[in-house]
């Protein structure tokens, strides 16, 4: 009898680490909405997703924080967001954001946080970023 509700309780703790997985899976995805660039500023503190094309990506190495900016037009300032990658970021990229980003479709997950007045994502990791 004892080893029979053993197994019983094992197996609900079982169903119920399983439900919590699901239900975990199921929030993050839809916590992530995939918006276009011109709505990040009506989703600052969201988590998104952006696809769109690099059109202009700097490395300033020589300024604090050594950031890459990647944005969506060629002219900077109307660029509707920006992605960043502060430079101790960089180390946890196997290629170049700069050069190998620019010119290309990509999607972008993260935060939109404000910057000087303007929507950005701060890019951590390589896995943020997926190239189409």
């Amino acid at each position: 009898m004892i080893l029979s509700t053993a197994n019983t309780s094992h197996l609900t703790m079982k169903k119920f680490l399983f439900t919590l997985l699901v239900i975990s899976i199921a929030f993050g995805a839809v916590a992530q909405k995939e918006i276009k660039p011109e709505d990040a500023k009506d989703n600052v503190g969201k988590t998104v997703k952006i696809c769109t094309k690099i059109q202009l990506a700097v490395y300033h190495e020589n300024l604090d924080g050594r950031p890459t900016r990647l944005f969506t037009s060629a002219d900077s300032a109307h660029s509707p967001v920006t992605f960043i990658i502060w430079g101790e970021n960089r180390r946890n990229f196997d290629y170049q954001p700069e050069k190998d980003l620019k010119e290309r479709e990509v999607c972008i997950t993260g935060k939109i946080e404000l910057l000087t007045g303007k929507p950005v994502i701060v890019i951590e990791k390589q896995s943020q970023v997926s190239v189409k």
